[in-house]
């Protein structure tokens, strides 16, 4: 294994890796049992680990397939949480930023892979198009393209339901 997989490492990386998987589930619940699960089995098959990619990449590899198995055991999408209102606020604001986060989602959802992945990876999980290129094995200018026209797809959705 090319990188140290000490207890430092890993505990290092967690929190990315919990807020990667967040992205993924919008369940704190179910992003904590991922990334639990993805350390348990990125520590029993580390020398699978070959070191072409960060550590972290790996480790999002891993949590996406997790969350790949999740959804097909239970066999249904997760819905997203609503979130609290937060007094400091004004109700108004609250009710716009939801909406449009929940019209966002709901048009993520209808695009096609690989934009629908890229986009979730580089927003919600906040990875690099360096981290996303070597998830999906492909260029960083590729990775930067698809996003790019993921993100397109959706103003111009937007724009057609009049939300923009």
């Amino acid at each position: 294994m090319a990188q140290d997989m000490s207890d430092e490492v890993l505990t290092a990386e967690y929190e990315a890796l919990y807020r990667y998987a967040l992205s993924l589930c919008r369940n704190e619940d179910t992003a904590r049992d991922i990334a639990q699960d993805t350390f348990l089995k990125a520590i029993s098959s580390k020398e699978k680990y070959s070191g072409n990619s960060s550590l972290y990449t790996w480790l999002c590899a891993i949590a996406k397939n997790r969350w790949l198995d999740i959804c097909r055991k239970n066999s249904k999408v997760q819905e997203l949480e609503q979130d609290i209102p937060d007094d400091s606020t004004p109700l108004e604001q609250r009710l716009d930023d939801s909406y449009c986060a929940m019209e966002i989602h709901r048009i993520l959802h209808t695009l096609d892979d690989p934009y629908k992945e890229v986009f979730s990876l580089r927003v919600f999980g906040q990875l690099s198009f360096k981290d996303i290129s070597s998830l999906f094995g492909k260029t960083e200018s590729w990775a930067r393209v698809t996003f790019h026209r993921a993100k397109k797809q959706i103003t111009e959705q937007l724009r057609k339901d009049g939300k923009l």
